[in-house]
């Protein structure tokens, strides 16, 4: 299974309580902090609706 490294790099202030509940459902709380998790349709689903408050690259 592939795994994937999630970092925050912006802030969920002045955005959607949808975003904020998305990230926050990642398991991210503060910026720059990395989760790692399995490549699932679901987490790339929620990766995609955050897109621009996070980065995303392949854990080998």
């Amino acid at each position: 299974m592939t795994k994937v490294k999630i970092k925050q790099v912006k802030s969920v202030i002045d955005r959607s309580k949808r975003q904020k509940d998305t990230v926050r459902a990642l398991g991210l709380k503060k910026i720059n902090q990395e989760v790692v998790h399995v490549a699932t349709p679901q987490i790339m689903g929620m990766v995609d609706k955050v897109r621009h408050l996070v980065t995303v690259e392949e854990v080998k």
